[in-house]
């Protein structure tokens, strides 16, 4: 069964494809010409007999100094099937587009990776025929990206620093920044972004404080404001009432990201905090209760020092 990560660990790539290139150059110092143009492919490579033949993420991307095709393919373990497929892969690609193929293989094991990385050469010992040089992104070259400055050059580099590191315990220091910067994307790109590091985040409470760390930008995406406020966007001369919408949108979100900590945590709210949050208009504070939330033992833990 294919999990989440796997698919959470190349389809990130499909929606930024620059992100491969770019990981390419500073991660693991390929010098991959610059991108000018990317499409998405067929991932399908089955042939007339009934052997199902499928690469997880296909993309061509055009440059200056020739076109390539780039093979993504998520590893969760070591599979040596796997490998013995790769040469296939690439040979048929080749084949069908008259292109040069590049394999990545993207991974949150470092023992995996090391595996993957490992070239794969066929014929004469000393004078092999096919020789395959995997490209291998992993824990051991993906840097934890904690900065906020960072995380603003680049927030999809830092989504995959997270989904890459989501096995790891390095993963939650990473949630907490990337999120506030997700808070500044626009909504439908946030919330994909979102689900795609949840599918990675293998420890429970690394999962349950991202989906509350999330939980203002799924809202607002969702909610009948955010609604409005696209069909605002449709008419001129309207920006201030988008940003009041997309403002009261977060702060709703917030508030509930915060009683929802409370009572995933088995936490008796009464009405009167419930009250107190959801009518609160400080996202400052509401941050704050969000905080406490994840260790309180009782509701009003979270106003013990307000």
């Amino acid at each position: 069964m294919v999990s989440s990560s796997h698919e959470g660990l190349h389809r990130v790539f499909q929606k930024d494809p620059a992100l491969l290139t770019r990981a390419c150059q500073s991660l693991l110092h390929v010098p991959f010409p610059e991108p000018r143009e990317f499409a998405v492919l067929n991932v399908d490579l089955t042939e007339i007999e009934p052997i199902e033949r499928r690469v997880d993420t296909l993309l061509r991307v055009d440059t200056d100094e020739g076109n390539f095709l780039l093979v993504v393919e998520a590893q969760g373990r070591k599979d040596e099937s796997k490998r013995s497929s790769w040469p296939y892969y690439l040979s048929y690609l080749h084949a069908k587009f008259g292109l040069q193929p590049v394999l990545i293989v993207v991974t949150q094991s470092r023992s995996t990776a090391r595996w993957a990385a490992r070239h794969i050469r066929y014929g004469l010992p000393g004078w092999p025929s096919v020789i395959i040089r995997p490209m291998v992104l992993s824990p051991e070259n993906v840097p934890v990206i904690t900065d906020a400055k960072e995380i603003a050059k680049d927030i999809t580099l830092a989504a995959f620093s997270a989904m890459t590191h989501g096995r790891g315990p390095d993963a939650t220091a990473i949630l907490e920044p990337l999120a506030d910067a997700l808070d500044t994307f626009d909504p439908a790109n946030a919330t994909v972004f979102a689900h795609l590091v949840e599918s990675c985040l293998v420890d429970d409470q690394a999962r349950k404080i991202w989906s509350g760390l999330m939980a203002p930008v799924k809202y607002f995406f969702n909610s009948p404001v955010a609604q409005e406020v696209r069909e605002e966007g449709r008419a001129e001369g309207r920006a201030e009432g988008r940003a009041e919408g997309r403002a009261q949108g977060r702060l709703e979100g917030q508030a509930r990201a915060t009683l929802d900590a409370l009572e995933c945590r088995d936490i008796e709210v009464p009405e009167s905090v419930r009250a107190r949050i959801m009518s609160c208009a400080d996202p400052v504070q509401l941050k704050l209760w969000f905080q406490r939330a994840m260790h309180a033992t009782t509701a009003q833990d979270l106003f013990v020092s307000d």
